[in-house]
């Protein structure tokens, strides 16, 4: 909790933003490249050593035949003239090397095209000049603010090739360099193995991703294509695999399964005297490219008027195809829309964007999915207000527009201590105003307005939506109860909204009927050890408080126990309470029951002594703390 608030208090200071991101592990690039400097020597990085533990743990752990005679060498071991960056960052400066991290590859890709964006993640002013000294650095967007992340030089290499993304031009290092920052973020390169191009996208940009399955797309998809381009989104497409044997196979019209794809323009042409909707892509690989229609030598655009090709373009790697082809070869599509930050193009829409953090913790606010009738009230719950409708006027469609993310965090890293991602969701209610969280008789009898599409075991779940204005109760939950875990929660939407978490306070004013001090001092009587020389009634009476305890089940009676005393409390301070008072079997007993409600009155009435104007929020020093 207390990191938790040092981070608010940061990012309310201007820290964490890609402008000033935060020193990840404390790592301050330029002080270290100075030292450096200095003393006329190569920088080692500790905290992610050029060893076995960094490859990976499992297929890449330390006894695998795949890191058998690897070795990390410095670009100026592999040859004569390393560079940076040569002529610009491009797509052909990413090649995939042995690590199934084409995900990655195909953000990277994306991340070419928008100089400005590529610069917030590789800053520039890096090179293997005057001022190398064997260090670089990246940011990367991490739940909520930007990191700026340290690495050594040193990349894995087998028999004098890098092991993992190299360049085609062989002596630029530029995308080496980012993955392995990429992989020290995450623990190793193992754990870059697998997943979704939108958590690329997300960590390059700090957008927000939606993924579409193509077998069923919305009737507006093309659409939705169109404007998430022209708000300056970043898109990726791929072609499931239904076998093993499918992975990485090429089709025969030129089309990779298996693989993951850069989505870069969406236009309609008239063709023979109809309009024509077509979709460019990009493939990172650069040397498989579409041979069918609407491919660069194909019949098709001899039939388009030269004003409109001129229009219509596609670099080396790139290609065109129709629409309805498109929808018939790829099974997904996945949009990552930018934060307002990131875009500093005035032609593109800006999208408004909220962010909390949140966690899931067993025995308080970990209550599954709505399955679980009886904990599910037991999730945090945190509130949208919908204000103003949207006004494009092509979609012919009333109502708000936003899309909501779910993020589990550092779930990657886990992957080295067994664990993997959970499987996470949300459900939406429509709500009229109010301050108090709901319990499970809400629940127990109104229906959810909208939920996520799925629950799925990936970093991010995210649904785009369009509802009427109005209060809206959004409720992450993984799908099973009594799982612990951290998340994000976002919500973009066309228009501002206000969205807030939903705190438990007993009103504004924070009042309480706990305990007097006449009370908590007949308490401490009672509960003095001296009672075993004293006489009978009085054991009696001790006897009925501490010898008979009566348990109380947190995960039922969360609603019952404390608020009757008087205290309703906010996420955190339940699951403090948790910690401390409960037994592993998440009962307490009528001792500890006492004890918490005798310091949760002192707490608040300290605090309500030191906040004389009722502002609702105290300052204090060390020394107070301490006191």
């Amino acid at each position: 909790m207390a990191s938790n608030l040092a981070k608010k208090r940061a990012l309310a200071a201007g820290f964490g933003t890609n402008a000033n991101a935060v020193k990840y592990l404390n790592q301050d690039f330029e002080a270290l490249r100075a030292q450096c400097l200095n003393r006329g020597g190569l920088f080692s990085d500790p905290t992610f050593p050029a060893a076995p533990e960094s490859l990976g743990f499992n297929e890449l752990g330390p006894g695998s035949y795949k890191t058998r005679a690897v070795q990390w060498k410095r670009p100026g071991e592999l040859c004569s003239s390393p560079e940076f960056i040569v002529g610009g960052a491009t797509r052909t400066d990413i090649c995939q090397g042995a690590l199934g991290d084409c995900w990655l590859l195909a953000a990277i890709a994306s991340l070419t095209l928008n100089e400005d964006v590529m610069a917030r993640v590789v800053p520039v002013g890096q090179s293997f000049g005057e001022s190398y000294a064997g260090i670089f650095h990246f940011q990367f967007w991490q739940f909520g603010e930007w990191v700026d992340v340290v690495i050594d030089d040193r990349l894995p290499t087998k028999d004098g090739e890098l092991l993992f993304v190299h360049s085609a031009e062989g002596s630029e290092f530029w995308s080496a360099l980012l993955e392995k920052a990429y992989a020290k973020v995450n623990g190793c390169y193992e754990a870059l193995s697998g997943g979704s191009t939108t958590e690329g996208f997300e960590d390059f940009t700090g957008g927000i991703a939606e993924n579409y399955d193509l077998r069923k797309p919305p009737p507006n998809m093309f659409q939705i294509i169109k404007k998430a381009i022209e708000s300056g989104a970043l898109l990726g497409c791929s072609i499931d695999i239904t076998s093993a044997a499918d992975s990485e196979a090429v089709t025969r019209q030129k089309l990779v399964k298996g693989h993951a794809y850069s989505l870069t323009g969406a236009v309609e042409v008239t063709y023979r005297g109809r309009k024509e909707k077509l979709i460019r892509i990009r493939n990172p690989w650069g040397q498989v490219e579409w041979t069918g229609a609407w491919s660069d030598s194909s019949s098709e655009w001899n039939s388009v008027d030269d004003s409109e090709r001129q229009n219509v373009k596609a670099d080396d790697g790139e290609f065109w195809m129709s629409f309805t082809e498109f929808l018939r070869h790829y099974s997904r599509i996945e949009i990552c829309t930018l934060t307002p930050d990131t875009l500093t193009d005035d032609s593109v829409k800006h999208w408004s964007v909220c962010n909390y953090d949140g966690s899931w913790r067993k025995g308080s606010t970990a209550g599954g999915c709505r399955n679980h009738a009886y904990t599910f009230w037991m999730n945090p719950q945190f509130v949208i207000r919908l204000d103003e409708e949207d006004d494009d006027p092509d979609d012919n469609e009333v109502g708000c527009s936003f899309v909501v993310g779910l993020i589990q965090k550092n779930r990657r890293r886990l992957r080295k201590v067994g664990e993997d991602m959970h499987t996470i969701g949300f459900a939406i209610y429509e709500v009229r105003k109010r301050e108090v969280h709901l319990d499970k008789n809400y629940f127990l009898t109104h229906a959810q307005k909208a939920r996520s599409e799925t629950f799925v075991n990936l970093r991010e779940v995210s649904t785009r939506f369009k509802m009427p204005p109005g209060e809206y109760l959004i409720v992450p939950s993984t799908f099973e109860p009594h799982l612990n875990g951290d998340f994000c929660i976002r919500v973009f939407s066309e228009k501002q909204t206000e969205t807030r978490p939903f705190y438990c306070f007993a009103g504004t004013d924070i009042k309480t009927d706990g305990f007097s001090l006449e009370t908590c001092r007949i308490m401490v009587n009672l509960m003095d050890v001296s009672f075993l020389s004293v006489s009978i009634p009085r054991l009696n009476v001790v006897s009925i408080c501490l010898l008979c305890l009566i348990p109380f089940n947190l995960l039922n009676s969360r609603n019952a126990s404390f608020p009757s005393s008087g205290f309703t409390l906010n996420n955190g301070i339940y699951q403090i309470l948790v910690a401390r008072y409960a037994e592993p079997d998440m009962t307490i007993d009528f001792d500890n029951f006492v004890a918490c409600l005798m310091r949760l009155d002192m707490m608040f009435r300290v605090f309500m002594k030191i906040d004389a104007h009722d502002s609702g929020s105290i300052e204090l020093d060390f020394h107070q703390v301490s006191e």
